[in-house]
This record gives structure tokens, sequence and C-alpha cells, in this order.
């Protein structure tokens, strides 16, 4: 007489077979706990439900996990997530909770994706700890921690492991810890954690990579990168903001040279990457977002060696949002006019087409810079949802062709202003951050950034 063998509840470590471990984590015998349910955590929170049927959401604002655990989705721009999320919590896969603790004490799998801010140029890993202690006063021999929070270098190493220790009494050996960092774009969340790009797992030994792999081969349809510890896994999410930084950096700084070669730039940047070696961004007004803007800071304060190039490429894009007003100013005093006196419009205020997020976004420090120096400065975003700055008005897109202006700056390529109504205005200077106009079919003179043609 033959006797069934128990369910695994818990993955690090376990005598269980390779297949009766998948079975037992897709099947909710091993319970997971998501901490942060913010614009990546609730995506990752329902996909984690969705594969396994045993999730506990945690976050920290009361409003959130109610509205979470009542199959509510607070985050927008999402498509699918909001009915997925619905689902979820109906047939019992998906609940939400402030009770971090609570949760880490029922879960064997911490799947953390809380923010990481930069205050002062620094990473703030505040949050991170606090979500790692409440973890670690949870933990059991056999859990694992999966860190998805993008962090400096080292940080899992330096800090997660002390902090989990401390709380919790065990050692490393007895419970499992891996990065496994988000690669996900707002907009596209579920679309990117379901299997858009290859997942980067690294394990801080080889039970926690095995874990890991397990995991994310269940959560992911893509291919599993596994690296040599979590060190290296947290180098390869920052490196890719680092990259993608400088290279714009260098689009922008070459594009404030247009004058001086007498060339668009943008024409000889398209022309030059189809040498395949080549690969150049395009310029802009700014770099914006959650992500690109702070990851340099996740290097530059926390080594001790020298970072001139990563410095530099912050400088130059930074700067970008100042070069941008100046070139408007030169564009309306081409036309004999001055952006003391003038009416301008700012074009989009989010950093991004199509997403409701202006965290470090050009557009809202071109609309600042404005305010400082036109006579009246409108904002035009049917995106964005926050107020715009101080000295600035909002205006509807239906109703800016009812104004009177001198100067409009296009700071985000969003769809709806391919419609703008140009020919509603009488005497207008346009200035097109993100070649979004084609200068043939509007009406009045077009500056664009990068275009030094007209002074060859």
């Amino acid at each position: 007489m033959s006797s069934q063998r128990p369910e695994p509840t818990a993955l690090y470590g376990a005598e269980a077979g390779e297949s009766d471990q998948r079975r037992a984590f897709t099947g909710g015998s091993v319970p997971v706990a998501v901490y942060g349910l913010g614009k990546m955590g609730l995506p990752l929170a329902a996909v984690y439900a969705d594969v396994t049927g045993a999730v506990t959401g945690v976050d920290i604002d009361p409003e959130v996990a109610r509205a979470v655990d009542a199959g509510e989705c607070h985050v927008g721009g999402e498509p699918g997530l909001p009915a997925l999320v619905e689902r979820l919590v109906a047939d019992g896969s998906l609940s939400a909770t402030t009770d971090a603790a609570g949760a880490a004490a029922d879960a064997s799998v911490h799947v953390i994706i809380v923010p990481t801010l930069v205050a002062d140029d620094r990473p703030d890993l505040s949050a991170l700890e606090a979500a790692v202690r409440s973890v670690g006063e949870g933990l059991d021999p056999g859990d694992t921690v999966v860190v998805e929070s993008t962090v400096p270098p080292r940080t899992c190493r330096d800090r997660v492991v002390p902090w989990l220790e401390a709380e919790s009494g065990l050692e490393p050996g007895e419970f499992g810890l891996a990065f496994c960092p988000e690669r996900t774009m707002s907009g596209r969340a579920l679309e990117d954690i379901r299997g858009a790009h290859p997942k980067v797992v690294g394990g801080a030994d080889a039970e926690s990579r095995r874990v890991a792999e397990l995991v994310y081969g269940e959560v992911t349809d893509a291919e599993i990168y596994a690296v040599s510890d979590p060190t290296t896994a947290e180098c390869v999410k920052v490196f890719e903001g680092l990259y993608r930084d400088v290279n714009i950096a260098l689009a922008n700084e070459l594009a404030t040279l247009a004058g001086e070669f007498g060339v668009d730039v943008p024409e000889a940047i398209g022309v030059a990457n189809t040498q395949p070696f080549c690969d150049i961004h395009d310029p802009g007004p700014g770099v914006g977002g959650h992500c690109i803007p702070y990851y340099p800071y996740f290097v530059i304060s926390e080594v001790d060696g020298a970072t001139p190039l990563l410095e530099t490429a912050r400088g130059v894009n930074e700067s970008m949002p100042e070069y941008t007003v100046e070139r408007s100013a030169d564009a309306l005093a081409a036309e004999g006019r001055n952006l003391a006196g003038a009416t301008a419009a700012v074009f989009g205020l989010t950093y991004r087409p199509g997403v409701d997020e202006t965290r470090a976004s050009p557009g809202v420090d071109v609309a600042e810079l404005l305010a400082d120096r036109a006579e009246t400065v409108y904002a035009v975003d049917p995106v964005c949802t926050d107020s715009p700055p101080a000295g600035v008005e909002r205006v509807g897109l239906d109703d800016i062709g009812a104004r009177e202006l001198d100067l409009a700056v296009i700071a985000t390529a969003h769809e709806a202003f391919e419609s703008v109504p140009w020919a509603a205005f009488d005497d207008l200077v346009v200035l097109d951050g993100r070649r979004q106009l084609d200068p043939e079919t509007v009406p009045h003179p077009v500056a664009r950034l990068g275009d030094g043609s007209a002074e060859n």
C-alpha cells in the first residue's frame, strides 16, 4: 500500500524532486508574498497570483491595500491589469494587506519590489530596509527572498543579508536569496513580466539560483539568464540604465553643436546607425522617468572610484530643458519677438507618450523655466493627472486653439498632439523637441532640436 508524498510548502533545500516542486508552486502549496503594490508591484503580484493562486500583496498605504483586496486596480494605464486583479481577488488567488510581518510569517517565497528613490543624489534604501526587516521577522528555514527593486550594486550582499539575519536569527544557507531585477516599462507591465524580455536571476548560492530559475521558469515564458551572484544581477539592471543615459547624453551634446556643424544632427545620427556597430539614441529636451535619471547615482554615490563619464552624462541631460528654452527664445528672436513678453504653451508634461508619470520629466522642467521668463505659460497634456508647476495654467487640448500663443514647445510626443489645429493660431513659433511634426504641414516657423541645417 503506497502513501502519497506531501506537497512541499517551501522550495529552498526541499527534498522533493523538481517536478514536484513546480507542481507545488503552481498549485498554491508554496504561498507567496509580494511587498510593494505600486506601478510595477501590482502587475508583478497579479502575474504571480495568476501562476500560483496563492499570493498576498503587501503595501504600506492602507488605501492601496484596501482597494486591491476589494479587487480594485489603482494603477492606471496598464492594459489588462484591472480585469486580471478583479478576477484573481474574486477567485481567492490574490489578497492584500498592510501587515507585512504577518504576510511574511505565512509565505515561503517573498518578492520585494518597493521603490528605491534618490534624495540629494543618493539612493534612499529606507523602503527596502523596512520591507526586508518585515520579511526577516517572519522568515523560516527553507524560505526564499527575491529582490526585484532596483538597487545599488552590493546591496543584497552588504545590506539585505545582514538585515535578514538580524531579524530572523537565521544564517545564509538556511534560507534562499536572489536578486531578479524587474525589466518592465509602464504601459506594458503584464506583457513585459510574462516574457517580453529575458529574465535575469542571481542567487546568493547554487540553491538560491536553482529556486529562482524554477520560480521564474513558471512566471515568465522568456529565456532566463542565471548570473554568478546577486551583485552581478544588480549590475545588469543598473548598467542598462547607465548605457541609455550616457548614450542619450552623446546625442544631446551633438544636438547642441548642430548650429556649428550646419547640419540636422538627427539625420546624421539616423544614417550613422545604419552601420551595425553604431546605435546612437535620439536627442531631446531631457531624460525623465523613475529609472534612467536616477540609476547613475546608484553608482556615483556608492563607489570610491571616480565616475567622470557618468557625472558628465548626467550634467548634459539635466541641462537640456534649459537648452530647449534657450532654443525657443532664439526661434522667437528670429521672428522679431522676445520671450519675455510671450505667451507660451508646453505640449506634454509626462516624461513619455501615453504614460501618466511626471517624475523627472523634462516637460515639467521646461514649463517651470518658461514660467520664469515668459509672460504667460500654458500646459497641455491629455494624459497627465498631476497639477502643472507654479505659474503655469493647465489648458485642455480642445481649448488651446482658442488661446493667443506666441510659442509652442512640444516636450512629449503624445499621439493626440498630431491633431492640434496649428492653423488656428495667427502668429506662432513652434519648437519641436521630439520631432513629432512635419514642418511642411505646419503653417508656422518650426524649429527642431538638433537641426542646424538652416545655419549652413
